[in-house]
């Protein structure tokens, strides 16, 4: 019965994908009223992260911007859907991507490189980067628990530019992988999800004690492999600029740490200047720092 159930939910959000923009908004604007004021989704997981990491806001300001989040959360939810049924050329008009010809001077020397991105904005779209990759890019991704067909219909989203999925335990391997191979790849890395409480990358992000994966950083020291940042810029509703830079060039030359503080910082500064865009509904702190887990300082790497 839960397949079944699982099937048809799945069926008609491919259906639900065919509805043009204009009326996805308008259900959009709807939803934001059932979220956030009747069935007030995550309400207070959101305020105490906004107020924890905003302490100098006055309330006025963190209602404000949980509001502005509610009504973003809304929308890229609806074109996360419509991704499923959208052409090439519609993609185009709401998405520009800028800062591909340096991944590309890379591909041409037939090296493979390492995207570390981030949940703000539109990050379902930025699988679409394919299109203007010669690299091979390889997504991570946290599988979907007891719900195989929700996880095959993200996936069939998040793969139908080329791009290919592997889930979080084989990423390591894979970035190995295709420095063996004739097609270089890249490896694409959401790094802002929470890991294990036993992490032992600690150091403090937006005012509080924070954990973060170390894979990224270990895969990129063994692979010596260039370190990008993929920032999803909104330019208006529905319309996004997806902004390619490169944060580390030669990751085995770089101190212990370094990578994943170059990524926090450039985080956390995007996250300061528009904080409704970020992915404020996720537990992001719903750990505490083990006592034999030292912090790491992010200006002096000093614990």
């Amino acid at each position: 019965m839960r397949k079944f159930l699982n099937n048809l939910i799945v069926l008609f959000l491919k259906a639900f994908s065919h509805l043009p923009f204009r009326l996805l908004y308008l259900i959009s604007d709807f939803a934001f009223v059932l979220l956030f004021h009747i069935v007030r989704y995550r309400k207070k997981v959101v305020y105490t992260n906004l107020r924890n990491s905003f302490p100098e806001k006055t309330e006025a300001e963190i209602d404000r911007i949980a509001r502005a989040y509610y009504r973003h959360l809304c929308d890229v939810s609806m074109e996360s859907i419509k991704l499923y049924s959208m052409s090439e050329n519609e993609l185009n008009k709401h998405l520009k991507v800028t800062g591909v010809e340096k991944m590309e001077a890379y591909f041409k020397q037939q090296k493979s490189i390492i995207v570390l991105a981030m949940h703000y904005n539109n990050w379902e779209w930025g699988a679409s980067v394919q299109r203007f990759s010669s690299h091979q890019i390889v997504m991570v991704y946290n599988p979907v628990r007891n719900n195989m067909e929700m996880e095959r219909f993200i996936l069939s989203i998040r793969e139908r530019f080329g791009g290919i999925s592997v889930p979080v335990h084989k990423s390591a391997r894979m970035a190995i992988q295709f420095d063996q191979t004739d097609r270089p790849g890249l490896l694409w890395l959401g790094a802002d999800q929470t890991p294990f409480q036993s992490s032992k990358f600690w150091t403090t992000f937006l005012n509080q004690e924070t954990p973060f994966f170390s894979g990224p950083e270990k895969i990129a020291h063994k692979t010596n492999q260039p370190v990008f940042f993929h920032h999803t810029r909104k330019v208006a509703r529905g319309k996004y600029e997806v902004i390619l830079t490169e944060l580390v060039a030669q990751p085995r030359e770089e101190k212990p740490e370094t990578i994943l503080l170059t990524y926090i910082n450039k985080m956390e500064e995007i996250i300061r200047e528009q904080p409704e865009y970020w992915l404020w509904s996720h537990r992001r702190w719903k750990h505490k720092r083990p006592a034999n887990i030292a912090l790491i300082d992010r200006h002096t790497k000093t614990c």
